[in-house]
């Protein structure tokens, strides 16, 4: 559900952006005679263009992490951790700043006392303020006035919404429990008089919004609902129940007005997720392409080249993003043979593994060139593992959503092998395993996650993998 604003949350939001400023401004002059009482002298004019500095970053800092937003002043403790992560970007580009302009006028003591006030201020207020936000909620109850109509599967979820968000002053239902199958019309389609009876009496309450729970076959009849409520001067806000006929999450967005029901959430679907994840993939590729593989390839195409006879790379056919197929690139850990070209999975111990290919194999390092893969952009840092066609043909008739992982670009490592998903896949119930925790990143893919699926891979290679063969 959208989250509402209140006249209460939007000048909740006012009052904390111009008090936030406000406690900035007297942490500054604090300080200034705090280190003047302890006997340093300080020019007062000098320090007078580092407090629009500081006031311009503040201003910067909190929009970056959308500390004013109204998704952001949900909770106390999401207003606790925006505040906290804005300071720390506060505190480091105002001594950004100060290392690139080489100034050393300002005293050290000077910014330890003023961040350490400027933080005790901002957390007192927080304090203070959740503080009186909760007397003041138990004493006047502010809130929408809301009720439900529609005692079903969808109305008592809503009821368990209304009942613990401090933005709606819930009545309760205006139906009685159990009787949701008849309780809207009769058989000729008519409004019963009981519902007109209920719209009254919750007018007469002060309930200014009625959510009205209604199944997909019964929403042809909410104009009439929609008539009665508003002679009351009601609003009717209709909930469609699709809990009964629809059993997994749903996302309903609008497409020139249609109304799109999505039964699975795909943050990647979003152009502007897409570009952060590309960015990320871009600047951690061209990091190790200029300072690993440009020393590294030539000394591992050496130790291939030493050991067996063939190509120092391997290129194979894998299904990427939508199925597509493309060239991954590999450093080659096998024996070239004259046998027909078919598809086989690298079991252990494996004869057609070459000596520098056991070690490759080992430590990963045969699959460093996909990085070439990543810039070349079919493949990203962090994903599910491309399969060859081979095996998405296999599996896609046996393994129910197995093509769900096939909705993103494939990735260098991913969710399933931090988690130990690695390895030859000799039952259908290990590959079963990998794609239950690459639809699970698919559905829950952020920035942060690539970087700790990054940082997770970084550690398991430096310990070891049984299954790295």
């Amino acid at each position: 559900m959208p989250y509402t604003q209140t006249r209460y949350i939007f000048l909740l939001r006012i009052i904390l952006s111009i008090t936030d400023l406000l406690l900035l401004n007297i942490a500054f002059f604090s300080s200034f005679y705090i280190i003047e009482f302890l006997g340093k002298s300080l020019n007062p004019l000098s320090y007078q263009k580092y407090l629009v500095l500081v006031n311009l970053i503040w201003i910067v800092s909190s929009s970056v992490y959308r500390m004013y937003h109204i998704d952001m002043v949900k909770t106390i403790e999401t207003i606790l951790s925006v505040t906290w992560r804005s300071l720390v970007l506060n505190i480091f580009v105002f001594l950004l700043y100060l290392t690139f302009t080489n100034d050393t006028f300002l005293s050290r003591e000077f910014l330890i006392i003023f961040y350490c006030l400027l933080a005790f201020f901002l957390f007192l207020s927080r304090f203070f303020g959740s503080l009186f936000e909760m007397l003041f909620t138990r004493q006047y109850g502010i809130g929408i006035p809301v009720a439900i109509l529609g005692n079903n599967a969808t109305g008592n979820k809503l009821s368990d919404f209304f009942s613990n968000s401090r933005n709606f002053k819930f009545f309760g239902f205006l139906d009685e429990p159990n009787d949701a199958s008849s309780l809207f019309f009769d058989s000729k389609g008519k409004i019963e008089n009981l519902t007109i009876e209920q719209f009254k009496k919750a007018s007469q309450l002060g309930v200014k919004d009625v959510y009205v729970s209604l199944t997909p076959k019964r929403m042809h009849d909410a104009k009439y609902l929609l008539l009665e409520a508003e002679k009351q001067c009601i609003r009717l806000k209709f909930v469609p129940d699709f809990l009964g006929t629809i059993e997994t999450p749903f996302n309903i967005s609008y497409l020139e007005g249609f109304p799109v029901i999505t039964l699975r959430k795909e943050p990647l679907d979003d152009i502007q997720a897409r570009f952060k994840k590309r960015l990320l993939d871009t600047g951690f590729s061209l990091l190790v392409t200029v300072f690993i593989l440009s020393w590294l390839v030539p000394i591992i195409a050496l130790l291939i080249k030493l050991d067996s006879k063939g190509p120092v790379f391997f290129m194979q056919n894998r299904a990427g993003r939508g199925n597509q197929t493309f060239k991954i690139f590999k450093f080659r850990s096998m024996k070239i043979t004259d046998k027909a070209s078919t598809f086989k999975q690298a079991s252990k111990n494996d004869d057609r593994i070459t000596r520098v290919g056991k070690f490759l194999r080992a430590t990963s390092l045969d699959e460093i060139p996909q990085f070439f893969n990543v810039l070349l952009g079919s493949m990203s840092v962090v994903g599910p593992r491309p399969h060859v066609p081979e095996l998405n043909h296999q599996y896609r008739e046996i393994i129910d959503k197995y093509m769900v992982r096939n909705f993103v670009k494939p990735g260098i490592t991913g969710w399933a092998q931090v988690n130990g998903c690695r390895g030859e896949t000799t039952e259908t119930s290990q590959m079963e395993e990998r794609v239950k925790y690459d639809i699970s990143y698919t559905e829950k893919w952020s920035v942060m996650l690539d970087i700790k699926i990054i940082f997770m891979t970084v550690f398991n290679i430096l310990k070891g993998e049984e299954n790295a063969y």
